[in-house]
Formats: C-alpha cells, sequence, structure tokens
C-alpha cells in the first residue's frame, strides 16, 4: 500500500525503511521540473522546481539537459533520504556513472555529518550509489575563457563581492537565485542586473513527517542550489556557474565517526571539485567553480566593506531564510552565530556608528553577546554548525579591533583580548596571514587579476 507524504502521520519510525528510490524526473515545455521519489513502497515525495525559460522545453532541448536533470534528482534527494537514512539506495532511472556515484556518496554521507552528529545517531550515514557505465570526461564545460557568467545569490556579502569582481571582468552577467526573499530582491535592485529565479517546492508532506518523528536537520544545500544553477545557465546559453564560495568553508566543526563534520560541506573545496568530475561527465555545456575560493571570509568582508551601496541591501542572517513563517526574522536577529560572525568580520574595516545602522545595534557592546562571539574562536566549545569562518579568523579579527581607537573600549572586545586572547599562542591569529589570499581554487587564469584587484589589501 501506497502512503501519500501529505497524510498527517501519528507516528513515523525511520528504522522501518530499507530503501531509497529515485523514481523517476521530468522536466514539461514550462520548465517545471518534478522529482520523484519513496521510501519502500510506502511513502513518496515529489520536489518540485519552475525554472524560467526564454523558449518552451522542446524534446531537442529535454535531451541536450537530460543530465543535468539527473544530477539534480540524485543531489536534491538527500532532503527526503535524511528523513530514514535507510540502508538502500536504488536509481531506477538508471545508476550514475563513476565520479557522479562519488560525488552523491560524499552528500549523503559527510553532507548529512552535522544531521548525525546533532540526532545522537551512533554513526554516519554511508549509502552506496551503483555505478553505471563509464563515461568519457569531457573538458570543463564552455569556451577557454568564461564568456557568459551566471552568479547565484543568496542576499549575503559573499554573493555580492561575486558579482563586483565579475562586473569588473567585463563578462555578460547575469544573477540566479531560488526563492527572492528580501536580501536577494534587495541585492538585484542595487545591482542592477538580469536575474533569473528559479522556485522551488519541497513536497508537502515532508513537514508533517518532521512533526511525527523523521530525522530532520541541516542538508547540504549549496548543492542543490549548485545543480540547479547549472541546469539553469544550460537552458540559457550561459558557459559558466561562478559561485561566492570561500576557502573559509572547507574548514569544519569537528571530529566525530572518522570524518571532519563541516556544516559548510557542499560549499567546501573536495565537495566543488566532486562536482565538477560529476559535471565533466555529464556535460560538456557548463563549468562550475568558485570565484571567492582564494578568499577567507574576513578577506570578504574587507572587500564588501568598501561596497557601501549593498550595505543597506544585505542580511546574512539565516533567520530570514527560516522554512517556518512564524520562525522568520525580517532582517537581523542580532543573536546568532552568523550575525556575531559577520559583524565581528567587518568591524575592522567599519566604524561602530556605521555597523549600528546596518545591523540596528551594536553587538559587540553588549556583554550578553561576550560567550557567542568567544565561541567563534572555539573558546567554551567547537565553533558553531554556521556559515562562519574559521577560528584563526575570528581570532584576527580580535587582534584587529584590539588595537583600533573606535573598537578597543567595546565592551566585548576588551573581554574577549582579556579572557580569549591569553589562551591562543601569540602566532595564532595572524591578520596578515588570514588576509592573504591562497593558491588552492580552480577560478580560471582568466579572471584571477579582477579577484585578486578586488579581494586585495
Amino acid at each position: 500500500m501506497v502512503t501519500d507524504a501529505t497524510r498527517p502521520f501519528r507516528a513515523f519510525d525511520p528504522t522501518a525503511f530499507e530503501s531509497f528510490r529515485f523514481v523517476s524526473r521530468a522536466i514539461d515545455a514550462r520548465g517545471r521540473v518534478s522529482l520523484r521519489y519513496a521510501l519502500d513502497d510506502e511513502i513518496q515525495f515529489v520536489e518540485e522546481f519552475d525554472l524560467p525559460l526564454a523558449e518552451g522545453v522542446d524534446d531537442a532541448v529535454s535531451e541536450r539537459v537530460d543530465g543535468l536533470l539527473s544530477l539534480l534528482h540524485w543531489v536534491a534527494g538527500v532532503s527526503y533520504f535524511k528523513t530514514a537514512l535507510p540502508p538502500k539506495v536504488t536509481c531506477e532511472t538508471g545508476a550514475p556513472p563513476p565520479a557522479v556515484a562519488e560525488l552523491l556518496e560524499a552528500l549523503y554521507s559527510e553532507g548529512l555529518g552535522e544531521l548525525a552528529y546533532t540526532n545522537g545517531l551512533s554513526r554516519l550515514p554511508r549509502p552506496r550509489f551503483a555505478r553505471g557505465p563509464a563515461r568519457e570526461p569531457v573538458p570543463p564545460g564552455g569556451p577557454a575563457e568564461p564568456r557568459r557568467v551566471l552568479v547565484p545569490i543568496g542576499g549575503g556579502k559573499d554573493s555580492a563581492v561575486a558579482i563586483e569582481i565579475m562586473r569588473r571582468s567585463e563578462r555578460e552577467l547575469a544573477l540566479f537565485s531560488i526563492g527572492d526573499a528580501p536580501p536577494i530582491a534587495r541585492t538585484v535592485a542595487v545591482a542592477g542586473l538580469p536575474h533569473l529565479l528559479v522556485r522551488r517546492r519541497l513536497d508537502p508532506g515532508l513537514a508533517a513527517l518532521n512533526d511525527a518523528g523523521a530525522i530532520n536537520g541541516h542538508v547540504p544545500i549549496t548543492a542543490i542550489v549548485s545543480c540547479a544553477a547549472v541546469l539553469t545557465a544550460a537552458l540559457h546559453g550561459f558557459d559558466t556557474v561562478a559561485m561566492a564560495n570561500e576557502r573559509s568553508a572547507s574548514a569544519g566543526n569537528l571530529g566525530w565517526d572518522g570524518v571532519e563534520v563541516n556544516h559548510q560541506f557542499s560549499k567546501g573545496l573536495h565537495a566543488e571539485r566532486l562536482l565538477a568530475a560529476a559535471l565533466a561527465e555529464l556535460t560538456g555545456g557548463v563549468r562550475l567553480f568558485s570565484l571567492l575560493r582564494p578568499a577567507s571570509e574576513l578577506a570578504i568582508a574587507r572587500a564588501f566593506a568598501r561596497m557601501e551601496q549593498y550595505h543597506p541591501a544585505f542580511t546574512s542572517c539565516n533567520a530570514i531564510f527560516r522554512t517556518d513563517p512564524a520562525l522568520r526574522s525580517a532582517s537581523w536577529c542580532c543573536d546568532c552565530p552568523k550575525c556575531r560572525f559577520v559583524f565581528l568580520a567587518l568591524a575592522p574595516f567599519s566604524t561602530p556608528a556605521h555597523l549600528r545602522e546596518v545591523f540596528g545595534d551594536d553587538l559587540l557592546d553588549d556583554d550578553r553577546q561576550f560567550a557567542g562571539f568567544a565561541l567563534l574562536t572555539a573558546t567554551g566549545g567547537h565553533k558553531p554548525f554556521e556559515c562562519v569562518g574559521e577560528e584563526q579568523e575570528s581570532l584576527a579579527a580580535i587582534r584587529m579591533l584590539a588595537g583600533d581607537p573606535r573598537w578597543s573600549a567595546h565592551l566585548v572586545v576588551r573581554r574577549l583580548v582579556a579572557e580569549v586572547l591569553p589562551a591562543f599562542p601569540s602566532s595564532a591569529g595572524d591578520p596578515a596571514d588570514a588576509l592573504a589570499l591562497s593558491d588552492e581554487h580552480a577560478v580560471p587564469a582568466a579572471l584571477l587579476a579582477d579577484v585578486r584587484a578586488l579581494l586585495g589589501a
């Protein structure tokens, strides 16, 4: 008997299921994508994306993007797999080729590391994906140099910096987003660039399952956004998707079950390389890399501090993106790790008055915030499960504020200097090291001068 996931559940037992099934995928002439999944033969899910189209999707177009559609189907399934974490996965539309399977096994295991840890599970999920026939990898998609570039945006500082790097490069440029939350819409308005907007609808029964006892928590959302962006790019003739993921995203939060659990796993360099290899098996039409990979969050904050046109528009606080409207914030909540980290990263390059105007409060002059700021250096616990920079960056920012007369007398700064810095060697958190650009990235050589121009000193 098949049960619709929209039906209310009195109780949901995750251990009752043996397999997660990838059932079918389709894109219709209007650009509506339907992705179907199931837990055993009992519970079915349908996720939908509405993609913007200049023209309809005919058979030729559908065939051209089928590989990218299959990738989105496989990657987006993690949102439903996590409800029960069954031991088996079954790809009924055909098994993924080897590089794609390797990506999926990483996303469905390490990409769910935080979820497994925070739910108190005994181990990391490690499903195996059957390998389909190996395909000859093709060179990175598009011409030798990026020509038409799509930049995914989330309304925060990182995507704004990526936009301005690409604008400086004088490539043809458009923006991409899933949804148009207020900071996204404001960023689009400030940038003044074409915007390809995708609408995503999770299966409406997922919330009911969560309420009934399904396993719930963080998923590798950036991987899902990346795959939707690449598919949209292919439909619109873009040769490049330039993400705004920084090098700090590769640093994990803690060690557990033999892996480094990383809240930002799918934003990190390892996941980017796996995705690039998967794309090489599926298509030569679109390349993907992160434009900000050479830089730390602190270096990005330094660049963003100079882009004052975006300051009234951006919001990096994730409370504004909460699924439940009743819990959704209208702006900065000023009481979460992300708010604290962005405030701390911007402070060395801003005045207290300006950050009060942006955030609505001075977080570094509120003694109640001390423990939260200290935790950004892993003092008092591990680095928070949020999109925050490395502990070394937070230490570097504190060292910069300690010698800045605009900030040194602030209550939280004084306590951080007196109580946190002495616990670390004097070499830890060197601002010069934190701000230096790395050579470990996949940014095309043709764009490096523009990256260095905006992210350098």
